[in-house]
C-alpha cells in the first residue's frame, strides 16, 4: 500500500509542479507528500525531482518514471470510477472554483443540491483571478467569457447581460445620462482585471468610441456594487448580481437601450477518459436549474 501511496503522491506532485498543490488534491499536507516521495526515491535509489524553494521539476529519471506511473494511476482511477458507478449515490469532496461574485449565482440552489446529494462535500473557492484547475486541485470551475484552454471540457451555463447602475441618491445629485457621451460628466466606477490590471470596457451597441472616465477602480465586483449602493458613482456590472437591488429600487439602471448582451458563463473541468459521478451530477444539476435563465 505504501508503494501505491508513494506512486500517487509522485504523480500528483509531477502534475502540479508543487508538493503543496499535490497535497491539496490528495487531502494531505505538503510535508506528507514530500516524505512519501522521499521514501519512494530512497526505495528506488534515484532522485525523481529537482527541488528549489519555489518549484519542483522532474529529473530525466523522474520523467521516465512519471510516464509509466501516470498510466498506472490513470488505470487505477478508471477502476475506481467503474466501481463508483455501482453506487447510486455520488460522494466525496467536490472542489469548485468560481468568480468572487459567483455566490450570488449559486446561493439560491445550494441547499437543494446538498439535500439531493448529501454525501458530496462542497468546497467553494471564490477568486477573480484565472485559476489553474489542475495545479490548484479543483474538480470544476465556472468561468466567464470565451474559453481558450483546449485541454478542458466545458458546458455553457448561459448568457448574461450587463447594466449600468447608480443609486437614487447619486441621481439626486447628477442628471440621468441620456446617451453614452453623457458619461463624461459622471463618476464612473471601473472594474480592473486582477490578471493584467486592465480596465474593463463598457460595451455599447452603437458607434460610441469615446473612452469611459475612471473616477475609482476595483479589482472586485462586490466592492464596485457596494460603492454604487452608497451613491459614489455609476457601475457597469452583470445584471444577475444587481437584479434584487433593481427590483427594490436601491439601484437604477440607465442607458439600457445602448447595451448588448455581452457575456456568458461556462463550466469547465479537466479532460479525461471518464467523468466522476460527483462532477457529473453537479454539471447536470446546474444545467437543469438554468441558473442564468432569469438574467
Amino acid at each position: 500500500m505504501d508503494n501505491i501511496n508513494g506512486m500517487l503522491a509522485f504523480v500528483r506532485a509531477a502534475q502540479c509542479h508543487s508538493f503543496t498543490a499535490a497535497g491539496e488534491r490528495l487531502g494531505i499536507s505538503a510535508s506528507a507528500v514530500g516524505k512519501s516521495v522521499a521514501r519512494l526515491e530512497s526505495r528506488l535509489n534515484v532522485r525523481l525531482f529537482n527541488r528549489s524553494t519555489r518549484r519542483i521539476s522532474l529529473t530525466d529519471e523522474g520523467l521516465l518514471f512519471f510516464e509509466r506511473c501516470q498510466a498506472i494511476v490513470s488505470q487505477m482511477e478508471e477502476a475506481e470510477f467503474e466501481l463508483s458507478r455501482l453506487s447510486a449515490q455520488p460522494r466525496g469532496k467536490l472542489r469548485v472554483g468560481l468568480p468572487a461574485i459567483g455566490y450570488r449565482m449559486l446561493l439560491p440552489y445550494l441547499s437543494e443540491f446538498m439535500q439531493r446529494y448529501p454525501e458530496i462535500e462542497l468546497e467553494l473557492d471564490f477568486s477573480d483571478r484565472m485559476v489553474d484547475i489542475i495545479a490548484e486541485g479543483l474538480d470544476i470551475a465556472i468561468r466567464s467569457g470565451e474559453l481558450t484552454d483546449s485541454e478542458m471540457m466545458s458546458r455553457t451555463l448561459g448568457p448574461f447581460r450587463f447594466v449600468i447602475i447608480g443609486s437614487p441618491d447619486y441621481f439626486a445629485r447628477h442628471p440621468l445620462p441620456q446617451t453614452p457621451a453623457d458619461l463624461q460628466q459622471h463618476h464612473c466606477l471601473r472594474y480592473r482585471f486582477p490578471k493584467n490590471g486592465q480596465l474593463q470596457n463598457w460595451d455599447f451597441n452603437n458607434d460610441f468610441s469615446e473612452s469611459i472616465p475612471s473616477s475609482l477602480s476595483f479589482n472586485n465586483l462586490e466592492g464596485l456594487l457596494q460603492a454604487s449602493l452608497r451613491g459614489i458613482g455609476l457601475t457597469y456590472a452583470p445584471q444577475f448580481i444587481v437584479k434584487e437591488y433593481l427590483a427594490s429600487g436601491a439601484l437604477v439602471s440607465v442607458l439600457g437601450d445602448y447595451l448588448d448582451e455581452a457575456g456568458k458563463f461556462s463550466m469547465v473541468w479537466p479532460s479525461s477518459r471518464h467523468l466522476l459521478p460527483k462532477i457529473r451530477v453537479f454539471i447536470d444539476f446546474l444545467t437543469e436549474k438554468r441558473v442564468l435563465s432569469e438574467i
